[in-house]
């Protein structure tokens, strides 16, 4: 009766040891539903605002390709000139059979402009704005080339070139690909063709256009393999790109087209990767990005390099633009001169319908013999139709035309290293080359200035990623490899700090880029090496002479003239610190001499006239040279110049030899 009596107790405890218990379960699946059904409210949002941004980057990218279809089409049209096939772009002849000759003169003006520019390929030079991140910008300087080299920029800069001569402008795009160095990420710098890039029509800076989208066709399988979430949705490509005319047959029906396109908030610049209407990343959905901007620089990864610029637009047009309404008479005229050359070349025969040669046999020139019937002359049944020879005024006018492609594109013989009779001297060759030359360096240094924003790019890239430190090789100041380690813990962005009791932002290490050209033409290099042989046989490089060769340096201008010149300086502050010490030692011996009774100083004296006597002043002309003379007066070039020789060769070549 007891237990039955404890009983009610021990079940009012357990009931109020499980109330607790059951409201917390209670209340943990209240939240766990509330947090479920957030998670779909926010999942809902979230396919909402994709849906629209999607949808929103559709309208916009039909909007700009509309824009930009007359350009597309002069660029797929360029191309087929560039490969020699614009007899399918010009009108036909009335007659099918008439000879299409393709002439490559315009392909060899674009091909010399080509080499112009990879014989100045372009190397970058970091220099601070502020001494103490000079450490900084001589790594930079360093590791900048070698960043170029991993992304292979050579083999991108000439394909840039092409299609900058070609379309008249060349793209470069400057991105961060993470999967590059193992999932490490590194900096990637690929060549744009202009058909897969869309911007705002009418602006002129593409960082001023509201959008920039970049279109590119991948196979599905691919797409499949990296986003599993597109199963079934790739059936509808939403987006179209103009095409090329290729050669092969190209199937596009398993491929859709991947739509990056890169928008700005304000100054924040964000970033969506879309595929026909599926939003696979928006860095606006990103909580990393969200705030701060795919890219931290705030600019389009795009580096516009322009040839002939356009009001208007960023795009320019370019020589093939500007040269192939010459190249179509050219060819044209070719197709006159050749079909005249055949017809002159086939006879062909006027024949009396009652003839009495036998025709068969007249045009069989293997028959040793031709039959006739009847009596009379065979020549009054048939004679040869006369063709008339072309007036040389068509031959003129075609060469005009080849000179006037010539002339609109810069492209003369002394350009390519032609001269015409009379022209010898080495240095009037030169001369003309220099001028010759000029459009070519106008138009490399428009591109040092886009290789210049580029290289800006990278550094902004590297001082936002590169978190990790990165092993690179280098060539240090004496040719010696070196092995370093950099990341951009002391070019980003310091802590903010406090002086005179306020609070300042954190200061930001800027750097100014300064491109230089390689030298990589032969006839720069040789000149170059040519003038510091001269320097050295001038006495420039002598301490004693130090004074005039600064007066000199500062009237000359060459390429390396700042290092020159500050070799030559510190020769001759040497040479005034060892006349200093030799001074001191003079009167300390002396000195020594009159406490000790030695004779130091007239020792000394004498090894100073031994070391004169083994060692004598070279004169300006070199060791042991002599001033030559030209019948004006005028200092003669050393024998044994780069002009010296290249006269002598000339004259050698030109002179009659009996």
């Amino acid at each position: 009766m007891e237990r039955n009596m404890r009983d009610p107790r021990q079940a009012r405890t357990q009931n109020a040891q499980q109330l607790p218990e059951q409201a917390a379960i209670l209340a943990a699946r209240d939240a766990a539903r509330t947090r479920a059904n957030q998670q779909a409210q926010a999942a809902r949002d979230t396919g909402a605002e994709a849906a629209l941004l999607a949808a929103r980057a559709h309208e916009l990218l039909q909007k700009y390709r509309a824009g930009k279809a007359s350009l597309d089409a002069r660029v797929v049209e360029n191309d087929q000139w560039y490969r020699l096939r614009h007899w399918q772009r010009m009108r036909p002849s009335g007659n099918p059979g008439d000879p299409e000759p393709v002439s490559a003169w315009l392909l060899n003006c674009l091909a010399n402009k080509h080499a112009d520019a990879i014989d100045n390929y372009p190397e970058p030079v970091v220099l601070p704005r502020e001494a103490g991140d000079q450490a900084d910008a001589q790594i930079l300087s360093a590791v900048l080339p070698v960043i170029l080299e991993q992304c292979g920029f050579e083999q991108t800069y000439s394909d840039m070139w092409w299609r900058k001569l070609k379309s008249g402008t060349g793209i470069l795009g400057v991105f961060w690909n993470p999967a590059k160095n193992g999932g490490l990420g590194d900096v990637d710098i690929r060549c744009i063709d202009i058909l897969n890039l869309f911007w705002e029509p009418g602006v002129t800076d593409i960082q001023d256009s509201q959008g920039v989208f970049h279109v590119e066709l991948r196979d599905n399988d691919n797409l499949l393999c990296q986003y599993p979430q597109l199963e079934g949705r790739l059936s509808t490509p939403t987006a179209e790109i103009a095409q090329y005319v290729h050669d092969d047959t190209i199937d596009t029906s398993r491929k859709s087209a991947v739509v990056d396109w890169y928008y700005k908030r304000g100054s924040v610049l964000h970033y969506a990767k879309i595929v026909n209407d599926m939003v696979l990343y928006s860095s606006e959905g990103d909580a990393e990005y969200a705030q701060r901007g795919f890219y931290d620089h705030g600019k389009y990864p795009f580096v516009f390099d322009t040839l002939f610029p356009c009001e208007g637009a960023p795009a320019g047009f370019g020589y093939l633009d500007v040269c192939k309404d010459a190249q179509i008479y050219i060819d044209k005229l070719d197709q006159v001169i050749l079909k005249n050359a055949i017809m002159a070349g086939r006879p062909r025969w006027f024949v009396r319908q009652d003839g009495i040669v036998n025709e068969q046999e007249y045009a069989d020139w293997t028959r040793d013999f031709v039959h006739y019937q009847g009596t009379g002359n065979p020549e009054e049944h048939i004679r040869p139709i006369e063709v008339a020879p072309l007036d040389g005024s068509v031959i003129t006018v075609r060469n005009n035309k080849i000179d006037e492609m010539k002339e609109t594109s810069g492209n003369r013989d002394f350009s390519q290293g032609g001269t015409t009779s009379g022209v010898t001297a080495a240095s009037a060759i030169a001369a003309l080359q220099e001028a010759g030359s000029k459009l070519s360096r106008d138009m490399i240094k428009s591109s040092y200035r886009a290789f210049q924003q580029v290289c800006y790019l990278v550094l902004e890239l590297i001082r936002q990623f590169y978190d990790e430190p990165r092993s690179f090789r280098i060539v240090g100041d004496q040719g010696a490899i070196q092995y370093i380690q950099y990341s951009n813990a002391r070019i980003r962005q310091q802590a903010p700090g406090m002086e005179f009791g306020m609070q300042v932002p954190g200061r930001v290490p800027v750097f100014d880029l300064q491109i230089r050209a390689q030298k990589s033409n032969a006839f720069s290099t040789l000149a170059q090496n040519e003038l510091a042989k001269e320097f050295y046989g001038l006495g420039f490089f002598n301490p004693q002479l130090s004074d005039q060769a600064l007066a000199c340096l500062e009237m000359m201008t060459f390429e390396g003239k700042d290092r020159v010149v500050q070799r030559i300086t510190q020769n001759g502050t040497l040479y005034q610190q060892i006349l200093v010490m030799q001074q001191q030692m003079a009167q300390m011996a002396a000195i020594i001499d009159a406490q000790n009774g030695t004779n130091l100083s007239g020792a000394r004296s004498g090894d100073q006239s031994a070391r004169a006597q083994q060692n004598p002043p070279s004169d300006a002309q070199g060791a042991g040279g002599t001033v030559l003379t030209n019948p004006l007066g005028g200092i003669a070039a050393s024998q044994g110049g780069l002009s010296t020789a290249a006269q002598r060769r000339a004259q050698n070549s030109a002179a009659p030899r009996g």
